[in-house]
């Protein structure tokens, strides 16, 4: 396993040359630059200034599309020097029949990045708990991040950065609206109930489209999940479907609910455990909506 990280552009040496390709590399790479910053997934300055030590972050590979671009762009701004942190890649092989065990470590060996490979058997307990007719996902996203965790700790990492996209964070706010009755999608950034390790996601501002053409034109060899990926009826299959039903019928729909996201008026909900209702009194300045029928 190498000790250091390679330079970034020894990923990108056989990456198209084209203007298209520039500007969509430097979107998905400012993208999540804004959502470092933003939601302070690291302390830049201190780290910098020796105040804090580097930190170490655990980059999980799935084999998707999805996290092949997200270790793409986190090791572009650590070559840029934006990143003062040290990577690791981890895939974690679920023991699923037919899994290509070698695509991933020789990948990861070719372009010079330190990583980790755990091989535990969540395939079978996925399949021998789960009723006939259910989803595998529950479980098996449990599982793995009980595991994902614990590498973590052994490799002296304070956070687990996952792939999660813009796409992803729209379906499951849609998910917990339409069956969990709640408001809630998914978090840049998260502290475990333990307390001990962060959870980041970068590209979560990233639209998916974009990190498809991403993996396309960087020939990333992708591994398909046959586990979960084939199952019919999947709550958040849906949930794509009639988002892309919408941005059919209205383009640009999806970045406007991605938006929404990050402006939330708490005193227009229900609420009452994040917004104070009974502090509302006569004579105390108001906070009228317009865009809100009377």
């Amino acid at each position: 396993m190498p000790d250091t990280l390679t330079s970034s552009p020894h990923l990108f040496a056989d990456a198209p040359d084209s203007v298209s390709f520039r500007k969509l590399r430097k979107r998905l790479v400012r993208g999540a630059q804004e959502v470092i910053d933003t939601y302070s997934l690291l302390d830049r300055r201190a780290i910098e200034t020796g105040e804090k030590l580097r930190p170490k972050w655990l980059v999980c590979l799935s084999g998707g599309k999805d996290s092949y671009g997200l270790l793409a762009v986190l090791m572009d701004l650590a070559w840029q020097g934006a990143l003062p942190v040290d990577l690791i890649a981890c895939n974690l092989d679920q023991g699923q029949p037919g899994f290509p065990k070698h695509i991933l470590p020789d990948w990861l060996a070719k372009i010079g990045v330190p990583h980790r490979i755990i091989t535990e058997d969540t395939y079978s307990i996925v399949t021998e708990k789960v009723e006939a007719g259910r989803t595998y996902c529950s479980m098996c996203s449990r599982l793995r991040r009980g595991i994902l965790y614990r590498v973590a700790r052994e490799e002296g990492c304070e956070a687990i950065v996952l792939g999660h996209h813009r796409d992803d964070a729209l379906e499951t706010f849609m998910m917990n609206l339409v069956h969990g009755g709640r408001l809630a999608a998914m978090p840049p950034k998260l502290l475990n109930d333990e307390g001990d390790v962060m959870v980041f996601r970068p590209l979560i501002t990233s639209a998916e489209t974009d990190l498809a053409k991403f993996a396309e034109a960087m020939q990333f060899p992708i591994i398909p999940c046959n586990l979960c990926g084939s199952q019919d009826g999947l709550q958040r299959v849906a949930m794509k479907h009639l988002l892309d039903e919408w941005e059919r019928k209205k383009p640009g729909v999806r970045q406007v609910m991605a938006r929404a996201l990050a402006n939330v008026r708490t005193s227009h909900l229900h609420d009452a455990g994040v917004f104070d209702f009974a502090g509302l009194a006569l004579g105390k300045t108001g906070e009228d909506d317009p865009n809100v029928p009377f």
